[in-house]
């Protein structure tokens, strides 16, 4: 697995993608020159200034309604981490990248290899890790050409969901919509490498983008330059063009999160994902998309192993098993390594009360490529399969293409979730990953292909309103 999951891209993709670069100077040094990256584990929160009979110092208040309204408290690994210990990380010369407050770790920035070793041994410190070397260059982010239209062939007049029809109703998602639940009023986290004009393709327009932030080292200052691949799957659930291109949850409010490093592969990009869960908590995120995975890495004494995917061994699984007790439903990528060496889900894939999306053909035959479960302490995995062999999408130029990966299933079951929660707003993060679940078409025989089945999302509604 190499990158937001995808294994079978289209040549022509491929070629655009190339020839969108810079004809000369397509890589640079790597900003800021050398460097390397170091998780602190601390040992406590001595010194935080935020108490949890002052919440709303550190979460916002449709972070604290969302709570409210799940009966979940606050707790512990809700405050943030000591800015005392901080302040005495920095002392060390070291650079601050970001922090987790719900695993009290520091992911910190230096060019010394040794600063490791010095780190360790602070007192405030359980331990030290590193999880990136820069490499010696990367690529030149351009942003490509894209179409102010579609083109005559993607308008559908007598279906006004267009291409997105078939694949929207195979989940039964129009029944949600036409009963006006598209999502409104749900916020949706989307975490991705890059958002490539999302911010100009006229089919997006209507989209209520109401955040973007990076958490990726070295910081980009324009998300929307970057890869194509999270317009993809942000499309898959935003876009509003009647006709031509509907998502499962237009109406829904988003926040777009670029987590992933897409010149390199290391155990940071898990540092990032992790800081972007919080972020999204403390916005008052109800739902996140995460299309990515990670097993292998270009240091491959980092990687994992299947004994790992136990949904607690990883600093991305680990966080992403608290995100439901946080009020907050997780809809996964399962990956896209059914036919490799590998097999398995990946990282964070193998969390515990997530949703893990599998792929399957528009006839609701599994996608070979379409990674497998069980996890390694023995849940069934993927929980959900849905049409990702191919998915219809928007690319970053604009126009209506298929793309085949587990990538692309994932949104369209994250938005019909949001479009479930709406419908029954007293429910909690875990009752609707439960009702997603039990309205599988293999509920009653689950296996590690297929996982619960198709899920059928009017079959979710009226179970859930019994």
């Amino acid at each position: 697995m190499k990158k937001f999951l995808l294994v079978l891209c289209f040549l022509t993709l491929w070629q655009w993608s190339f020839a969108s670069l810079p004809p000369a100077g397509r890589k640079r040094s790597y900003p800021g020159g050398k460097c390397y990256l170091v998780r602190v584990q601390l040992r406590d929160k001595c010194g935080t200034p935020f108490t949890l009979d002052h919440p709303e110092a550190f979460l916002s208040s449709r972070s604290l309604s969302r709570r409210r309204k799940q009966l979940l408290k606050v707790d512990s690994t809700d405050l943030p981490v000591s800015p005392v210990y901080l302040d005495t990380l920095r002392s060390q010369d070291v650079a601050v990248v970001c922090t987790s407050k719900w695993n009290n770790t520091v992911l910190v920035r230096t060019r010394n290899p040794q600063m490791v070793e010095r780190l360790a041994s602070m007192e405030m410190v359980s331990s030290a890790r590193l999880v990136f070397e820069s490499p010696d260059s990367v690529g030149r982010p351009m942003r490509a050409a894209f179409h102010t239209e579609f083109n005559r062939w993607d308008t559908i007049a007598h279906d006004p969901y267009g291409i997105t029809a078939t694949q929207i109703e195979a989940m039964k998602g129009l029944e949600l919509h036409r009963s006006g639940r598209r999502g409104r009023g749900m916020m949706i986290a989307v975490f991705d490498g890059g958002f490539m004009n999302v911010d100009k393709i006229p089919a997006l327009r209507r989209a209520k983008i109401v955040a973007t932030r990076d958490f990726v080292m070295p910081c980009t200052a324009d998300i929307y330059a970057l890869t194509e691949h999270g317009t993809m799957v942000f499309s898959a659930m935003a876009a509003d063009a009647p006709d031509a291109y509907v998502g499962t949850a237009p109406d829904a409010q988003y926040l777009l999160c670029r987590t992933e490093d897409t010149e390199t592969e290391s155990l940071a990009e898990e540092d990032y994902w992790v800081a972007a869960a919080e972020y999204a908590d403390s916005m008052g995120v109800d739902v996140i998309n995460s299309s990515l995975g990670y097993h292998y890495f270009d240091d491959r004494r980092m990687n994992y192993s299947y004994a790992d995917l136990d949904g607690l061994h990883s600093h991305a699984s680990r966080t992403a098993s608290m995100l439901a007790g946080k009020g907050i439903v997780l809809v996964n990528s399962a990956g896209n390594d059914g036919m490799g060496a590998w097999k398995k889900i990946n990282v964070p894939a193998d969390a515990q009360d997530i949703l893990t999306v599998g792929s399957v053909t528009p006839r609701g035959m599994n996608a070979p490529f379409s990674s497998i479960g069980p996890t390694a302490d023995g849940r069934v995995k993927p929980d959900v399969m849905a049409t990702g062999s191919p998915t219809a999408v928007i690319s970053g130029r604009g126009t209506i293409v298929n793309q085949t990966g587990t990538s692309f299933s994932t949104p369209l079951v994250c938005g019909l979730v949001a479009c479930l929660w709406q419908a029954l707003p007293g429910k909690t993060a875990c009752e609707i990953i439960d009702l997603v679940r039990r309205s599988g078409n293999q509920y009653n025989t689950p296996d590690n292909i297929y996982g619960y089945g198709v899920p059928d999302f009017g079959k979710a509604l009226q179970i859930g309103k019994r």
